[in-house]
C-alpha cells in the first residue's frame, strides 16, 4: 500500500538506514535490505529509494533526529493500517524497526563477553550502552527533557529530577483499558522478565492488557552466585548508565545472603559500576516486588559522598571498618578488602536488624503473627583501591493512625511534592518527582510574582502547595522574575531533604542518636 507523503517516508527511511550504518548497527552491505525491511514494518510497498542512494555509500546524516524519523515511519504505518492510531501504536512500529536494524542478541552478548575476557569491563559496558542508545532503547531525547538541578542542604547537595521522559497515556488507550480482558497468565509476566527481549508489545485492549514493545531490547546474560541473570539498561534512565539486573525467573525480591552474593559478584564483574536493591517489603520497597532485580550504573550519589558521623567495629569481623553516615536516612557503611568477611558482616547486620525492636523510636521488628517490618536497602560498589564498600540503609515499614502510609514514609505535609515510596534511587539522594510538578510549580511562581497569596488556595494547580508557597514568600520577600525559579527549586530540594528525614528510623535528635548507639552496640 502506498502512503500520501512518499517523499517524506523515503527520506526518513534513507536517513535512518544511513544512521544505523554509521553507528555500526548494520553493515554497509545491509542498506537496501534494511530499506525494504523498514517499508515492510510500515506496511508499505513503496516508494523506491533514490537510485543514487541505493548505489552509493552510507553517509552519516548531519543533525539526524532519530525520534522524528521514527515518527514519520510510525505515521505511515498508521496510514497503511499496519498499526493503531495511538502513541503506543506508533511506538510499537518504532521499536519493530529498530529491532530489525541492530545486531541479534547473540552477537551483542558475544561482543560484551569478548571485552570482559580481554580484561576490559568498561569497554564492555561502553559499547553495550552506546548501542542501546543508538538503537533508541535508551530514550536519550526523552531523558534530555527531564528537569534537573541540585539543592544544597545540611545533608550535602541533593539531586532533584522531575521526570518528563516517560510518555503520558493516550486518552484513547485509557478508554480502551476499561474494556480490556484480563489474563492471569499474561506473557511476559512483567516488564522485568527476560522474555521481554524482542517482544512485539500490545495495546490496552489486547488480551492481557497493555505491554510495551521491546524488539530493540538487548539483554546480556550474566551469572551471579551460580544463577542466570540478565543485564539491560533502563529506557528512561534517572542517572548515568542506569542499568537493571533481573533474575531469569519471575520470583519475588528478597534481601539475604544470596542477594548480597549477587551484588558482590556483579561488582567483581563490573567494578566501575555500583549495584543496589530496593528493599523487599511493601511501603519501603519502592519498586516492583514481584520480580527479583537490582539497579546499578556509573554514578556517584550524594549518599556516597556523605561524611562519617561515627566509626565502629565488630568483634567477629576485624577486617571490616564500620561507619554511621551523616545522612537523613539511617545508613551504615561497611568497608573491607576481604570479600568473604564483608559478606558475613553485612549478613550479620541485616539479621540483627530484622529482629530489632526499639519502641522508644517506633521501631517494631514484626507483628504478633510474624509479619516482618524491618529490612534494608543495600548498595555495593568497589573503591578506587579495590576495596568492597557496602551501604546498608535500615528500613522499617510500620504504620500508625497518624501515618497510615508509613511512619518512616514521606509524611502528609510533604505529599504535595513527594508522596511515593522512597526507593533505592531516592535513598541515595536523587529525587524522582512526578511530571505534574512542572505545571504546578509554574503556577505557584505566577501567584508569588503577582503577590496573590490568597489565590493559591483556589487555584487547582496550586491548592496543595498553598501553605508551602506562603512560607517561601515569607522567607524570600525579595523574590522577582530573575530569582523565582531558583528560589522555588531550592524549596523543592529542601522538601526532599525532609522526606528523607521522615524515612530515617534513627532521627538526628538525642533520642534517635541514643537508639542508634544501642543498635551499633548490639552488632
Amino acid at each position: 500500500m502506498a502512503v500520501a507523503d512518499e517523499s517524506g517516508l523515503r527520506t526518513a527511511i534513507q536517513t535512518l538506514v544511513d544512521y544505523c550504518a554509521a553507528r555500526e548497527l548494520i553493515s554497509e552491505e545491509d542498506r537496501i535490505w534494511a530499506y525494504n525491511t523498514v517499508l515492510d514494518c510500515a506496511g508499505a510497498k513503496s516508494p523506491a529509494p533514490e537510485e543514487t542512494w541505493a548505489l552509493g555509500k552510507a553517509k552519516a546524516p548531519a543533525g539526524f533526529d532519530l525520534e522524528a524519523a521514527l515518527l514519520t515511519i510510525g505515521g505511515a504505518a498508521v496510514e497503511t493500517g499496519a498499526e493503531e492510531d495511538t502513541a503506543s501504536g506508533r511506538d510499537r512500529i518504532a521499536m519493530r524497526v529498530m529491532g530489525a536494524l541492530m545486531p541479534k542478541p547473540s552477537e551483542v552478548a558475544a561482543r560484551f563477553r569478548a571485552a570482559i575476557a580481554a580484561g576490559e569491563p568498561r569497554r564492555a559496558t561502553d559499547e553495550f550502552y552506546a548501542m542501546c542508545c543508538d538503537a533508541g532503547y535508551v530514550r536519550r531525547a526523552a531523558i534530555a527533557r527531564n528537569v534537573k538541578w541540585t539543592t544544597p542542604t545540611t545533608w550535602g547537595n541533593l539531586e532533584i529530577t522531575i521526570n518528563l521522559s516517560k510518555p503520558e497515556k493516550d486518552p484513547r488507550e485509557i478508554a480502551a483499558a476499561g474494556s480490556a480482558k484480563s489474563d492471569a497468565k499474561k506473557y511476559p509476566a512483567c516488564q522485568l522478565c527476560i522474555e521481554n527481549e524482542g517482544y512485539p508489545g500490545r495495546g490496552v485492549a489486547a488480551f492481557g492488557g497493555a505491554h510495551p514493545a521491546r524488539q530493540n531490547l538487548r539483554i546480556i546474560p550474566i551469572e551471579l552466585a551460580g544463577e542466570r541473570w540478565g543485564l539491560q539498561y533502563s529506557p528512561y534512565a534517572y542517572f548515568n548508565e542506569h542499568c537493571i539486573v533481573m533474575n531469569a525467573h519471575h520470583r519475588p525480591m528478597h534481601i539475604d545472603r544470596n542477594a548480597l552474593e549477587h551484588l558482590l559478584d556483579f561488582v567483581d564483574l563490573l567494578p566501575h559500576y555500583f549495584i543496589g536493591s530496593n528493599a523487599d517489603l511493601p511501603i519501603v520497597g519502592g519498586s516492583i516486588l514481584s520480580h527479583d532485580h537490582y539497579q546499578g550504573g556509573d554514578h556517584v550519589f550524594p549518599m556516597m559522598r556523605a561524611e562519617s558521623d561515627q566509626t565502629f567495629s565488630m568483634l567477629r569481623y576485624p577486617n571490616v571498618r564500620g561507619e554511621v553516615l551523616r545522612w537523613p536516612l539511617s545508613v551504615l557503611r561497611l568497608r573491607s578488602g576481604d570479600r568473604g568477611e564483608i559478606l558475613n558482616a553485612c549478613v550479620h547486620v541485616i539479621d540483627t536488624w530484622r529482629c530489632w525492636s526499639d519502641e522508644s523510636v517506633g521501631v517494631r521488628a514484626s507483628e504478633a503473627d510474624g509479619t516482618p517490618h524491618n529490612t534494608v536497602t543495600p548498595v555495593v560498589r568497589r573503591t578506587n583501591s579495590g576495596d568492597y564498600e557496602a551501604y546498608l540503609t535500615l528500613r522499617c515499614n510500620v504504620t500508625s493512625e497518624q501515618n497510615p502510609l508509613g511512619d518512616f514514609h514521606p509524611h502528609a505535609q510533604w505529599h504535595h511534592i513527594k508522596r511515593e515510596n522512597i526507593g533505592l534511587i531516592e535513598v541515595m539522594g536523587l529525587a524522582v518527582l512526578p511530571a505534574r510538578l512542572v505545571r504546578e510549580l509554574e503556577a505557584v511562581k505566577d501567584h508569588l510574582l503577582a503577590g496573590d497569596l490568597t489565590g493559591l488556595d483556589t487555584d487547582e494547580l496550586t491548592a496543595s502547595h498553598a501553605e508551602w508557597a506562603r512560607q517561601i514568600a515569607a522567607s524570600h520577600p525579595e523574590i522577582d522574575t530573575l530569582s523565582a525559579d531558583e528560589i522555588i527549586r531550592e524549596g523543592v530540594g529542601l522538601v526532599f531533604g525532609h522526606v528523607l528525614e521522615d524515612a530515617g528510623v534513627f532521627k538526628w535528635d538525642e533520642m534517635g542518636r541514643a537508639a542508634q548507639r544501642r543498635f551499633i552496640e548490639a552488632l
